[in-house]
């Protein structure tokens, strides 16, 4: 008997062309298609395309097709299922934003998985072997610990990739920021996969050969004591690392040095703004923008980089705001900042507050790409808004700027190389922009 064959996607963003970006390589690579691919049943064989890299095979021979979803890229994921059910195959989305808006998501699919994937996935492959798949399939771990097999990296380390691979430890975060799809889906908590789990993904990723892994939580810091026994076990390993997490782990001395001792090289933080009333107005009051000049200053003194992603369109937002924010992003020496224009996503609550406001002016969600306005700012046009956003990119991605953020800083001479690193992915981004792509972890 034939096995069955399942064909897991990770599609590419398109640029305004409406063209898959393409890369020649893919530094950030997803976790989620190698989890699943660890679960399927003996009797099943599976394949990994990374869009971003290669060709999707339209003529597979393959008996389900599964898309996964993440920001704007959803409207390239339901494309692609589209086409894929007009040639017959059975089509499964997954991801973020089909599981926040799961009823839409259904117009392009056979089914729709809402939330962990691995809570569900033998009775999803069970219901389609007897012919009964349902439409939707949804559950939430929201308190304890979860659960996953190795990770099956076999399926993808021959393709053209970065130097780490990535490891998962936790998902979830305790803050509920309005426009946040984690939040919706994780409502606020935080849930663990125990240690010894943890510990040996890493130690599969440096028998693979790399000697870096990114910690793809939502948030490292939402568990203290969790993350102390965590980075322990790290600090054994021998391995450089990165992660997320939020800002106000700069006020803790003892923890940054153990997160630096243990080997992490960079976190990434979720600023979104210098204005403290747009923060406010995204249910994310607990950040104060006056402090975040000393908390970072104080990660990059234990050697930590800080990468950046900030949001402009907020309550309190300006078109001076959205100035400074170059003055903001230079004077803390951010390397590699990102940006995105603050987009009601269907499904948050942010959302709603717009649509029951009457501040919505574009209701094609199938448009919403994060580049262009499509609400009323409080504080400007959306035209104005969409202006700024480009300006500010712009700004931040000339030569003098680069520069200004990479070379002349103290850190260079302990480490040229890396800088050199992002002075190269600032110069990729520049072309991005210049082309009107939004530069994203690719």
């Amino acid at each position: 008997m034939l096995n069955k064959k399942i064909l897991l996607i990770q599609p590419s963003p398109y640029d305004r062309n409406h063209k898959p970006i393409k890369k020649s390589r893919l530094y950030f690579v997803g976790l989620a298609m190698p989890l699943l691919a660890a679960m399927m049943p003996d009797d099943w064989e599976s394949e990994i395309i990374l869009e971003i890299l290669e060709d999707i095979p339209w003529d597979t021979d393959a008996d389900i097709v599964g898309i996964s979803s993440m920001g704007h890229g959803v409207i390239r994921s339901i494309d692609i299922a589209k086409k894929f059910k007009e040639i017959g195959k059975t089509v499964i989305l997954g991801g973020y934003m089909v599981s926040i808006m799961a009823e839409e998501a259904l117009k392009y699919c056979d089914a729709v998985v809402v939330g962990d994937a691995e809570l569900i996935w033998s009775e999803l492959l069970e219901d389609f072997e007897n012919g009964k798949l349902k439409n939707i399939y949804e559950k939430n771990l929201e308190k304890g610990f979860f659960s996953t097999p190795l990770p099956r990296f076999d399926l993808i380390v021959n393709k053209k990739i970065g130097d780490f691979l990535p490891v998962q430890a936790g998902r979830g975060c305790p803050n509920i920021c309005s426009f946040c799809s984690v939040a919706c889906l994780y409502k606020g908590h935080y849930i663990k996969k125990p240690l010894n789990e943890v510990v040996r993904d890493i130690k599969q990723v440096k028998e693979l050969g790399f000697k870096k892994f990114l910690l793809l939580d939502d948030n490292i810091f939402s568990d203290r004591e969790y993350l102390h026994e965590l980075l322990n076990e790290i600090k054994k390993l021998n391995m450089e690392w990165m992660s997320q997490c939020d800002i106000k782990i700069g006020k803790e001395d003892e923890l940054l040095k153990q997160l630096s001792e243990s080997g992490c090289t960079t976190l990434s933080f979720g600023l979104e703004s210098i204005s403290r009333e747009s923060l406010i107005g995204m249910n994310k009051g607990w950040a104060n923008p006056s402090r975040y000049p000393e908390l970072i200053r104080n990660i990059q003194r234990h050697g930590i980089d800080v990468s950046t992603e900030m949001v402009v369109g907020g309550e309190g937002d300006t078109l001076e705001s959205i100035r400074m924010t170059k003055n903001f992003i230079e004077e803390n020496k951010i390397s590699v900042p990102r940006f995105y224009i603050l987009t009601p996503i269907p499904g948050t609550k942010f959302f709603k507050d717009i649509v029951d406001e009457g501040r919505l002016i574009n209701d094609n969600i199938y448009s919403f790409d994060g580049t262009e306005a499509v609400h009323k700012p409080r504080n400007m046009t959306p035209e104005e808004l969409t202006s700024a956003y480009w300006d500010l990119y712009e700004s931040l991605f000339t030569y003098k700027s680069i520069i200004k953020r990479n070379i002349l800083r103290k850190e260079f001479l302990k480490n040229p190389g890396k800088y050199l690193f992002y002075c190269f992915v600032n110069l990729f981004y520049k072309y991005q922009i210049k082309s009107r792509i939004t530069p994203n972890i690719f």
